[in-house]
């Protein structure tokens, strides 16, 4: 009868493969605890909560408060809102990083490398000292009336549009163009061999390569954008025109804030975000996981 005996170099690997995985797994639980307790506070009445502690076994559970708070905040506009700046400003901000990527990895362009920290530079600037001078500006520019009901850039989703594109496309440009640098150049080479020019090989062949890069960098500018307060709160007056995290507020009362019904809220305004995530999952993680075996 003989024993197998696992090698010792086989065990330290398993030794460290569970270290890994229990560390991954309580860094996970850490981030999705803030969620998860608002989902739990979420669906117990606030007496309840009050008497007996948010981190007691539940009485009564229900999903009375996500009704309401859908109601009480007028989210569904909000909601709207939020999205008429998202979208357009995700993939306007994705279309010019790529052309300027585009230019600074494959068509070495005179001052490439300039142009690339100039637009990497951007991303340290922080937001607050611009406010004043850009909403000087925008309340100088004028818009035809179908473009804003102010006639001007402020009080239009323009203005955070614009904004949104200005602060993320330095680091889209960033990341596209070390990402395109990692594509083969002979399949550039081969399409100029065929006569393409340089909007076939940027359209044709770099953009349909740089798909999980796209799709990475779009999950995390939807985020970004339909989670920001601050540019909304500063460049749009107009209370209807708000986003969707500024309907939080009207859930607030004057005298009494019910913390339960503000938690059904906070998780109704990060359903969209954890959907956009849901479906893009595969290809965001190809996009994160594209230069872990490149040399």
């Amino acid at each position: 009868m003989t024993l197998s005996v696992t090698p010792a170099p086989v065990r330290a690997r398993s030794r460290g493969r569970l270290g890994v995985h229990a560390f991954l797994f309580v860094v996970s639980l850490a981030f999705l605890a803030p969620l998860l307790l608002a989902v739990y506070a979420s669906l117990r009445p606030y007496e309840e909560t009050a008497k007996y502690g948010y981190f007691s076994l539940p009485r009564h559970l229900s999903f009375d408060y996500y009704r309401q708070a859908f109601v009480d905040s007028g989210m569904g506009k909000y909601f709207v809102n939020s999205l008429v700046i998202a979208v357009p400003g995700v993939l306007i901000t994705l279309f010019l990083a790529s052309f300027v990527a585009f230019a600074v990895a494959r068509l070495r362009i005179r001052g490439g490398t300039v142009l690339l920290m100039v637009f990497t530079a951007g991303n340290l600037l922080p937001q607050q000292v611009i406010v004043t001078p850009l909403y000087v500006l925008f309340n100088k520019i004028p818009l035809p009336y179908w473009m804003s009901d102010s006639l001007t850039v402020y009080d239009s989703y323009w203005a955070v549009i614009a904004v949104q594109i200005a602060f993320q496309l330095g680091f889209c440009v960033f990341v596209l163009a070390h990402f395109m640098r990692t594509l083969p150049v002979e399949i550039l080479e081969a399409a100029i061999v065929d006569g393409a020019g340089v909007w076939a090989r940027y359209r044709r062949v770099t953009l349909p390569l740089c798909r999980p890069a796209l799709a990475a960098l779009g999950t995390l500018q939807f985020t970004w954008m339909y989670n920001d307060f601050l540019w909304g709160l500063v460049f749009l007056s107009d209370g209807d025109k708000l986003p969707v995290t500024s309907a939080l507020n009207n859930l607030r009362g004057q005298f009494f804030t019910d913390y339960n019904l503000l938690a059904a809220g906070s998780v109704l305004v990060a359903l969209p975000t954890i959907l956009v995530f849901l479906a893009l999952q595969r290809h965001f993680i190809a996009g994160l996981t594209l230069g872990a075996s490149k040399g």
